[in-house]
Formats: structure tokens, sequence, C-alpha cells
């Protein structure tokens, strides 16, 4: 019973991600979903700051915290280890659900290109962002990074084993391809409001810490394989000073 229970509940976990990563393109482009990055909850701008700040905030601390190994190893004693990440992106989804509906508008316009070809260019660019998320966790084992893996193997009576991460397709020319597709397609809208670029600002803010903190801990994971490919592999701005040597293996897992 409890092997089922656990499969259920990766599978709950797994479709709420879902429905927050698809909520997320509607919210930030401005289309298909009743509440949006430009279409939420009026306040003056006072409160929109300190509001939105705060939405932030949770789902930063969230995220970067439960995602830590010393919290990990906390966190199993209380919750299975089967259901460990599971949780993470539950929750994950969670914070998300609650900046969706409470975000706060800033509807001044920052920015808006009214030429056909600018608009058509930045549209291209922000569907490419968020193409490039979703291929980007495929590469490194999707079902394994949302915790459907965890869960199947639970069911199956069968112990979690850890799956080496072999750094191709993108992960050959940025260590962090999925972080890039954010920032492209938080960045890319043809009518930048105030409230689009506080999203914006505060979400790359967010990301350059994180992977600083992220990186650390990847170094002290896997030492000097890591930090090779730190060497040879640059963070997220390819470019071509770095030699095309065959990459280390490494368990390459995002926050």
């Amino acid at each position: 019973m409890m092997r089922f229970l656990a499969l259920g509940y990766g599978v709950v976990s797994y479709l709420a991600f879902v429905a927050a990563f698809l909520y997320a393109i509607g919210f930030v482009g401005n289309f298909w979903v009743p509440r949006s990055i430009d279409a939420g909850v009026e306040a003056s701008i006072g409160e929109a700051i300190v509001v939105n700040a705060l939405l932030l905030g949770v789902f930063a601390v969230q995220h970067s915290v439960m995602a830590r190994p010393a919290f990990k190893r906390r966190w199993t004693r209380v919750v299975p280890t089967s259901i460990e990440r599971s949780t993470y992106v539950l929750l994950a989804s969670l914070a998300l659900f609650l900046l969706y509906w409470q975000w706060r508008t800033m509807p001044a316009v920052i920015w808006d290109v009214d030429a056909a070809a600018g608009r058509i260019v930045l549209w291209t660019l922000f569907w490419i962002g968020w193409v490039t998320v979703l291929l980007s966790t495929f590469m490194i084992n999707h079902f394994d990074l949302f915790g459907l893996r965890q869960v199947y193997l639970a069911w199956r009576g069968e112990p979690y084993r850890d799956l080496p991460f072999r750094t191709n397709l993108f992960y050959r020319v940025i260590r962090h391809p999925l972080m890039l597709g954010f920032l492209v397609a938080f960045w890319a809208t043809p009518t930048m409001t105030a409230g689009h670029l506080f999203f914006a600002a505060m979400t790359t803010g967010y990301i350059l810490i994180a992977l600083q903190i992220e990186e650390h801990d990847l170094v002290g994971i896997f030492g000097d394989q890591y930090r090779d490919y730190q060497h040879r592999v640059p963070m997220l701005v390819p470019h071509p000073r770095h030699h095309d040597t065959p990459t280390p293996t490494v368990q390459h897992r995002p926050a």
C-alpha cells in the first residue's frame, strides 16, 4: 500500500509541476491565463513592490534551501527518501501558484516595440527560451529531476540508483542551459511593463546567486571533475575559448 501511495503522490506532484510550468508561460507572456504578470491584483506601487518581492522571496527560499544537501540529509529523517524529490517539486509548484494568484500589477510601460519584425523576433526568443528549458530537463533525466523515477523505483521495490549525467548537447556548450532558457523567456517581451521588469530583474538576480550556491555544492560533490568542467564550459554565455574535449561524467541536478 505504501508503495502505491508513494507512486500516486509522485504523480500528483508531477502533474502540479506540469500545471505550474504551463501557467508560467501564460503568466509571463500575458496570454491564456486569468491572472498574468500584467493582469494581476491591482495595487499601489509601494504595495506591489513589497508583495511581489515577498512572493518571489517565498519561492526563492523554498527552491534553494530544500535543494541543499545539508537540508536533504535532515529532511529525509522525516520524509521518506522515495518522495523527497516529489515533495520538493510539489512545494515549489505551490509557491508558484501563490505567486500567480497574488501577483500585484505594475502597469507603467518601460518599452513597447511597435515594429512587426521586432515583435516577431522577441516572441520567437520567448518561445525559444521555454523550449530550451523543457529540452534541458530531458538532457539531465526529466523524470528523475521531478521525482517520478524515485517513486517508480520505490513502487517496484528497487533501491534508488543515481544516474550519471553525461554533459551532452546543450550541456557541452554551457553548464546551465535550463537557467539560460528562463532568462531568455523572462526578458524577451515586446512590451516591458514595470511589473515585468521587476519580475525579470528579481528572478535574474536570484538565478545568478543560486547558480553560485549550486556550483559550490557540485564542486563539493564531484571535486576536480566538476572544476575541470567549469574550466572548459562557460556557465551561461557560450564563447569559443573552450576546447571541445571529452566532458567528464557528472550527476548534475539543477536546484
